[in-house]
This record gives structure tokens, sequence and C-alpha cells, in this order.
């Protein structure tokens, strides 16, 4: 188990209340903090949203479609991430040691799992839309929506077993998180732990993102493709077609910055790159809450079923407002 050991102190300050430890974050930090918060409401409003629309749709048609389906779980866990991550903030700033160790385990299943449920919604755009002459790419294309619930059930099962295994230090992580916060200059001893985590952790973020990466990539690649060989048939006239698949395009780079940039930003986590409750720290959090929630917007916008759908919620919420 790692230990904590401050070089300034002998006794650790743990009954320091919530009032003075805010005051320890600064002008700069509370903004940041704001702002994280504002983007965790946003995200809990847009993933609520995909999944109350599907859920009204499953109640009327008693059936719900793959896509949405996995639109629907990829929705359910970033809420869950959202909301953890809220609270874990709320623990450090509050000095409450006894309850991170559960809340970092969670944050760590959620993350995960919506990860893959990303990659999945990733590889089943690119094998609907794209259209590539290679036996396996045909094959999952047939397959794809038959394979959803089964890839749903294998996310949540290695997010289980991960999960499992980083339990086993989520009490010396607290530990660091909390100490490395009330103490600047507390050092760890015995890394060793420490470092065989951060390499499984590190290869098991890595993985559903080069799966992510390699759908994407593929589906740029012939939407471009596709958009040059509609321009010459064209001769310039610019379709509407054309400006669909720029579109599409554009949103898929999208994707690709903001899933680049969270999975930076925790394996920035993993390796204790910024200390706890400074103005990079937060940063980074706000960084890590922009995925899920931006993301989940431009879904909605770009799935016109959803959008259509969406709106037909909201308008019909203000009506019943007035």
């Amino acid at each position: 188990m790692t230990e904590i050991v401050s070089k300034n102190a002998s006794v650790v300050p743990t009954g320091k209340s919530s009032f003075s430890l805010l005051k320890m974050i600064g002008a700069d930090r509370t903004l940041t903090l704001l702002l994280t918060v504002v983007q965790v409401l946003t995200g809990v409003s847009a993933n609520g949203l995909i999944v109350t629309v599907n859920a009204i749709g499953l109640m009327k048609q008693r059936k719900i479609a793959a896509l949405d389906l996995l639109l629907s779980c990829l929705a359910i866990s970033r809420i869950f991430l959202q909301l953890c991550m809220i609270f874990f903030l709320m623990i450090i700033f509050s000095g409450k040691e006894f309850i991170m160790p559960a809340t970092i385990v969670i944050i760590l299943f959620t993350n995960e799992l919506g990860l893959w449920f990303a990659t999945w919604l990733s590889v089943f755009y690119c094998t609907k839309i794209a259209s590539i002459p290679h036996w396996l790419f045909l094959w999952l294309k047939m397959r794809i929506s038959r394979l959803v619930p089964w890839l749903i059930v294998g996310s949540l099962f290695h997010s289980a077993i991960t999960s499992a295994i980083y339990s086993q230090y989520a009490w010396a992580i607290s530990k660091g998180v909390l100490f490395n916060f009330l103490l600047k200059n507390a050092t760890q001893i015995n890394e060793k732990e420490t470092y065989v985590m951060s390499i499984f952790f590190i290869t098991s973020l890595t993985l559903p993102f080069l799966i992510f990466l390699t759908a994407v990539v593929l589906l740029i690649f012939f939407l471009v493709k596709h958009s040059l060989r509609m321009r010459m048939l064209a001769a310039g006239a610019g379709s509407p077609g054309q400006s669909a698949h720029t579109s599409a395009v554009l949103s898929i780079l999208s994707f690709i910055v903001l899933h680049f940039s969270h999975y930076m930003v925790a394996i920035c986590f993993c390796i204790q790159k910024y200390q706890i409750g400074s103005l990079s720290f937060l940063l980074c959090m706000l960084v890590a809450v922009v995925y899920p929630s931006i993301h989940s917007i431009i879904l909605i916008f770009v799935n016109p079923k959803l959008k259509q759908n969406a709106k037909a919620l909201l308008l019909g919420l203000c009506k019943g407002c007035q």
C-alpha cells in the first residue's frame, strides 16, 4: 500500500473546513470550477434528452433500434460519469476522505464504459455509411445491428473487470489525492504499485481509442472520396449532397478532437501530471467534462430522427409550462 509522507509537517490537517479549503482555490480556480459545473449541467441535460427521447420511442413502438440502444447506453454512462466527477471535486474541497475510494472506482468504470460505447458508436456509423470492398468489413456491415447488444454486454463486463482491479488501489489513490491537495510538498513512497496501475490504465484506454480512431479515419476517407466523386459528376454545381458530406466530415473531425483531448487528460490524471486542486488540474477537469457534453450535443444535431424527436419533446414541454 502506498504511503504518503509530508516534508513540512508531521501531522496531517484533516480537520479543515470546506470554507478554508475553498479559500485555497483562488478566483481563477473558482471560475474554472464554475465553468466545469456549467459544462456538467449542459452535458447532463443533453444526455438526459437523448435517454428521454429514446425511452418515449421504446414505450410507443415496444422496441428499440440498435443505434438508439447504443446512444441511450452512452448517454446514461455519461450522466453518471459527469455527476460523479462533480461529486469527486466536492469531496476533495470538503476534505472528506472516507467516501473517495468508491467514487474513484465509479468514475473509472463509467469513464471506460463511456469510451467503449463511443467507440462502438463510431464503428456503427462507419459500417453503416462507408462502403469498403473487404470481406471483414462486409461481414461486419451485415451484422453490426445484431452485434450491438453483445458489444454493450461485453463493454460492461470488461469495464467491471478493470474496475475491480482498480479497486485494489482505490484507497491508496484517495489518500494520495487528499494529501496532495492539503500538503503541497507531500511525496509518495513505494511508487511501484502506482506505476503498474498506470500502465494498466493507459493500456485499457488506448485500445478503445485506437479502434475509434481507425473507424473514424476510414469513414472520413470514404466521405471525402465520395464527395470528390459527386463533385466531378455534378461539375461543380454544389448539390445538397456535397454540403451534407462536408458537414459529416466536420462533425467527425470534431469527434476526433474531443475524444483525443479526453484521452490525453485521462492519461495526465493517471500519471499525476498536475497537483490536485491546482489551476492546471481544474482546467483538465474542465476539458474532461467537455467531451461527454459537446459530443452528445453534436450527436443530437447530426441524427435527424433524434433531432426531430428532441425538438418535438422540448416544444411539448414548453407548451405544457405555459
